[in-house]
């Protein structure tokens, strides 16, 4: 009885059409508030070009921009050919999820750096930043081109199973800047709100981030070796609502909160755009 009810509702299509909209909706949303944080921060201090905490704004827009247009357009998107079309068009916004959020991860690692002994020029970790991404972007294009070519069941296995690893070291990176700030902060000598409010601030953030990775690795190795959790598919709308719930919209979300607090208009030389 369980089963032929889950299978009515995703063989449902307003099941499918309700979830779907509403996934677009709730990145629609998200994407509208980074925005217009994106032109309060612009309007505070337009003197100082794309700090940051613009550049994360700006990619956060993005992200939720192109995931509410592609569920916008569910009943296309996944229903194109090649494959190779379709996982590109899910895959790429995880990705870009990627890269701005690993943007906190290096504006934790040069604050760090900058208290340490033996400190790391920002221009190295910059580099080491960009270099991952690049790697990574260019593996995940050899692979679409690859089922793009020849629909491959076993490339779309390794294409799964690189998103997780991506995934697993985007955790683990959070992990270890998130928690090395959190008690490189928590060990000044000096009580006070601001303190306080960066202690929570680091480790809130890092606590939802690393979660939302952990999930995401988790269930992409589940879906890559159970056809039933696959996430790219239309007959899936619960799980898919779920997933993306989980490891992408609540996590943006709460993110834009906790970091919400706009920039002094007169930036002392603590100022730091995001933290």
């Amino acid at each position: 009885m369980v089963g032929d009810w889950w299978q009515d509702i995703n063989d449902s299509t307003q099941w499918q059409d309700g979830v779907f909209y509403t996934l677009c909706a709730a990145y629609a949303l998200v994407s509208a508030v980074a925005l217009i944080q994106l032109i309060r921060i612009e309007l505070r201090v337009p003197e100082y070009g794309w700090t940051t905490q613009k550049v994360f704004h700006l990619m956060n827009f993005i992200v939720n921009g192109v995931r509410a247009v592609v569920f916008g357009f569910h009943k296309q998107v996944f229903i194109m050919h090649p494959k190779a079309l379709v996982l590109l068009l899910l895959d790429l916004p995880g990705l870009l999820f990627f890269s701005t959020f690993t943007l906190l991860v290096l504006f934790w690692a040069e604050i760090y750096h900058q208290f340490q002994a033996r400190s790391l020029p920002s221009d190295k970790l910059r580099v080491f930043y960009i270099s991952v991404n690049a790697a990574m972007y260019f593996i995940q294009v050899c692979i679409w081109v690859y089922l793009w070519i020849d629909d491959n069941s076993v490339v779309e296995l390794i294409g799964k199973i690189f998103i997780a690893v991506v995934s697993i070291l985007a955790a683990l990176s959070f992990l270890v800047y998130g928690g090395r700030l959190f008690f490189m902060l928590k060990r000044f000598p000096i009580e006070s709100k601001g303190r306080r409010k960066k202690l929570h601030e680091v480790g809130s953030v890092t606590a939802i981030c690393f979660t939302c990775f952990l999930i995401r690795c988790f269930v992409v190795l589940l879906s890559a070796f159970d056809a039933d959790a696959s996430l790219d598919v239309l007959d899936h709308p619960v799980l898919n609502f779920i997933y993306y719930m989980l490891v992408e919209i609540l996590p943006s979300a709460l993110v834009l909160y906790i970091l919400r607090k706009l920039p002094p208009k007169r930036i002392s030389a603590q100022y730091h755009p995001i933290c």
